[in-house]
């Protein structure tokens, strides 16, 4: 195991960018040994400082048939399936520089291991953001959030991660750095490989810059709450999709979520609007009236109330309220979701899309409730649940008919099988 060390150390050195097994925090470690099957632990952590050292990282890897976990700061290491057999894990959180940012074409580009607070951070000197909101935005790298397709309420405005994403520069398995897309807004027609590789729970390769659209701050927002009968807030999300209205995001709660948030009793709409400030108040009164006419409760958030609401709204969702909660990405129909959400504690929908999480209790939930979305042409992935769990349960639940092509594009960027192996649907 010290040989795997000292072989890459002779890449980035040792006193900086290596780290031993037994060297490594206790949460670490732990965090680590939650993305694995095995109990063996992998032989070291590498810390790149550049995309070269990276690919020579990565190249050496592959001539010797390590394998490897990719990972950012670690945030999300422990979503999707088991990792087999890892022998290094390699993190570019240090790859983390401004590559540019060109304001006028509204345009990103930054290295995979910057923070996702510190890219917001840099935009906002420029009165621009980038319309994402990941799980633990203060940790989360842009190289992880484009790896696990992670976004939240906002993409029912501005779409989701791979929307945004135009260009990305990424390390082969065998050690090769491969760009496509570019800089400006618009490319010429071709394999999409942006699109490819945001989800691929870095089974493909390893990202390690990337270009994004970017948008202007709005000048002023608003955030409308409804709640109370299921029916009710069913309807209210009917009009709500097939209004004028443009909220930036909507979501549909569920009971417990309502109640843990005192935003009152049974479920929940939640819509917010950014624009100029007359349209705000427009949108949100017009919002407060569709629910008024339904009997359902209302109330409008702004300013620091505002901020707070989703803020805790967000941390509600992403902490796990007790050890044994499985956190689970869902899809359903649109149409179906306020049935789903009757039958859980605590879950979130987005109104437009389909797309929620949910906390369960157990095994059995799961397994009950991923039949109830199937049944309604949807699905559960479970990224978040103890290694007991993912190992009784398949993690992806995929029912459909694109495995063998999944498979032929991992064998075509990966033949060797040694990033990431086991992280993805069926075992990839």
């Amino acid at each position: 195991m010290k040989a795997i060390a000292s072989s890459l150390a002779s890449i980035v050195g040792e006193e900086n960018a290596v780290s031993l097994w037994e060297n490594i925090e206790l949460s670490q470690q732990k965090l680590i040994q939650q993305a694995m099957a095995s109990a063996t632990p992998p032989s070291c952590i590498v810390y790149p400082r550049t995309q070269e050292q990276l690919a020579t990282v990565i190249a050496e890897c592959y001539q010797n048939n390590w394998r490897v976990l990719p990972c950012g700061s670690g945030s999300k290491l422990t979503w999707g399936g088991l990792a087999k057999s890892v022998d290094v894990v390699v993190s570019t959180e240090r790859i983390n520089q401004l590559i540019e940012h060109a304001v006028g074409d509204l345009t990103v580009t930054v290295e995979a291991g910057m923070k996702f607070s510190s890219l917001q951070a840099i935009l906002a000197k420029s009165r621009q953001f980038l319309a994402l909101d990941p799980t633990t935005p203060e940790l989360a790298t842009i190289g992880g959030i484009v790896a696990t397709g992670d976004t939240g309420s906002l993409r029912q405005r501005y779409n989701s991660v791979r929307d945004q994403l135009l260009g990305i520069t990424f390390v082969r398995a065998d050690g090769q750095i491969a760009k496509a897309g570019g800089r400006v807004v618009k490319n010429v027609a071709g394999y999409d490989l942006m699109k490819l590789f945001t989800g691929s729970y870095g089974t493909l390769g390893v990202i390690s810059q990337v270009t994004f659209r970017v948008y202007p701050v709005q000048e002023a927002s608003g955030t409308v709450v409804l709640t109370g009968t299921a029916e009710a807030i069913s309807q209210a999300a009917a009009t709500l999709r097939g209004s004028a209205l443009t909220p930036t995001q909507a979501d549909l709660l569920s009971t417990k979520l309502v109640s843990s948030l005192g935003l009152g009793e049974g479920l929940g709409l939640i819509g917010r609007f950014q624009s100029i400030s007359e349209s705000v108040k427009e949108q949100s009164n017009r919002l407060l009236e569709v629910g008024q006419k339904l009997g359902l409760d209302g109330a409008i958030y702004i300013d620091g109330d505002e901020a707070d609401l989703w803020q805790r709204l967000q941390k509600s969702m992403h902490c796990p309220a007790t050890e044994s909660a499985i956190s689970c990405k869902i899809g359903v129909l649109p149409t179906a979701a306020v049935e789903i959400l009757t039958q859980v504690e605590l879950g979130l929908i987005h109104i437009a899309s389909g797309l929620g999480l949910l906390q369960l209790e157990d095994k059995n939930q799961v397994l009950k409730v991923r039949d109830r979305l199937q049944a309604n042409s949807g699905f559960l992935t479970i990224l978040e649940a103890s290694v007991k769990v993912k190992q009784e349960i398949d993690v992806w639940g995929y029912t459909g008919n694109a495995l063998p092509l999944m498979r032929g594009i991992k064998e075509q960027f990966d033949s060797k099988n040694i990033l990431s192996p086991g992280r993805f649907v069926g075992g990839i």
